[in-house]
């Protein structure tokens, strides 16, 4: 059995970089991962992942495009266009589609569709629900 990805064993599937004097809620007390936020448990890291998504329509950020662009810039050495065909294959989308993250379902499957791509494994459905459970 292989070795679980570095984003599931920080209870952060969507490699949510650490930011000095950022705390997230669910965050663990200790951050032992340098780079990436370390949470409480899996729904508090897919929340977070739906956090940042809310705040990015609120910004402008609109289609698939732009959300994984955003998320995941090849300036960071990502395979962003991969990544955006990924998410659209999962999303049954083009990348200039605009989901409505104000629907449930569709948060959902964004997040769970991402986290795929972030973890090389498919998303936990039960513990995505949780997170959407746990926004505000």
């Amino acid at each position: 059995m292989g070795k679980l990805a570095r984003g599931l064993r920080n209870n952060n599937p969507g490699n949510i970089r650490r930011v000095r004097g950022q705390r997230w809620k669910g965050q663990s007390p200790e951050q032992k991962d340098p780079e990436f936020v370390q949470f409480q448990s899996l729904p508090w890291g897919y929340r977070a992942m739906m956090v940042i998504l809310l705040n990015y329509r609120r910004m402008g950020v609109r289609t698939v495009r732009q959300i994984i662009c955003r998320w995941a810039p090849p300036a960071d050495g990502n395979l962003t266009d991969a990544y955006i065909g990924c998410v659209c294959d999962a999303l049954d989308c083009t990348p200039n589609c605009i989901p409505d993250l104000s629907d449930r379902t569709t948060l959902v499957g964004l997040v769970a569709a991402m986290s795929r791509v972030e973890n090389g494994v498919p998303a936990d459905l039960t513990a995505v629900e949780r997170g959407f459970e746990l926004l505000d």
